[in-house]
């Protein structure tokens, strides 16, 4: 396996250089490197040993790991929150999955065996408080890794999330990153990787899950389809629904309501 190379910083063990680090990440599971942007609240040195719960934001179609910041001031959010905050690159049409057909298009196996490690092992986060969220293109990853994974995130949300693959093939990359081709095998294909398709795995962890979406979103009636669906199966779902569209401004409105679930969680048992 190629070793995971680190740039721009150089992080040694036991010294916290800043609070915000910029990672840039060569992986054998990408065909380009990786940059990784983490903000650490601004209390992280002020206990020695102290633990902090972590959330990984992922970003929409064509953003980068820039946008949530663009978005929401990360380092306030860390700040305000006492969470570490970890926004990834999704390589602009990744999807955050191993794609099927591109086999140095493999961001699942990235983000599970190169990336999570490397953070884990890099920062005082609480292991059994990590979760995952994200937007559109995001959204429907922080999900499909989650369903996925079960194990390893306390609880996912997602934010307009294009949750069903299938109602949208013929754009934002999909039908290259998937390996469609027109024939009866495109359906199978779309449900495997659909997060849409996947409501039993989280039914069977017993875990929560929050959703929020602008009723005049595009993608608003997949998610109500997919609300519903988790509903019949007593799936404990968490929705928000509020006057808004794909968009910054709403993106902005609706990201304080998953970081106070999530706060909630994270302090539940504490």
């Amino acid at each position: 396996m190629k070793p995971i190379l680190l740039f721009v910083l150089l992080l040694l063990p036991g010294i916290h250089l800043s609070a915000q680090d910029q990672l840039v990440l060569e992986s054998e599971y990408l065909n380009q490197p990786d940059t990784v942007w983490v903000f650490t609240p601004g209390n992280y040195d002020s206990i020695p040993g102290n633990e902090f719960p972590l959330v990984y934001l992922l970003h929409g179609w064509s953003g980068n790991y820039r946008q949530w910041d663009e978005i929401m001031d990360c380092q306030a959010y860390a700040d305000n929150y006492g969470f570490i905050i970890v926004c990834p690159d999704g390589l602009y049409d990744s999807w955050y999955l191993n794609s099927p057909v591109e086999t140095e298009n493999r961001y699942e196996d990235f983000f599970l065996e190169e990336l999570m490690p490397l953070i884990s092992k890099t920062y005082r986060c609480r292991e059994n408080d990590i979760f995952i969220t994200g937007l559109s293109m995001g959204g429907h990853g922080a999900l499909y890794l989650y369903v996925q994974n079960l194990s390893l995130f306390k609880c996912a949300g997602s934010l307009s999330g294009l949750l069903d693959l299938n109602s949208w093939r013929d754009y934002y990359g999909i039908t290259r990153i998937l390996g469609l081709t027109g024939t009866d095998h495109d359906e199978q294909v779309l449900r495997a990787y659909s997060v849409a398709g996947k409501a039993g795995n989280i039914k069977s962890a017993g875990k929560e899950i929050m959703l929020s979406c602008g009723t005049e979103d595009p993608f608003y009636g997949i998610n109500i389809e997919f609300i519903t669906a988790c509903k019949k199966m007593d799936i404990p779902v968490h929705f928000i629904e509020t006057p808004g569209a794909h968009n910054m401004d709403y993106w902005r409105s609706a990201i304080g309501a998953q970081f106070d679930f999530f706060m909630g969680m994270a302090w539940e048992e504490k």
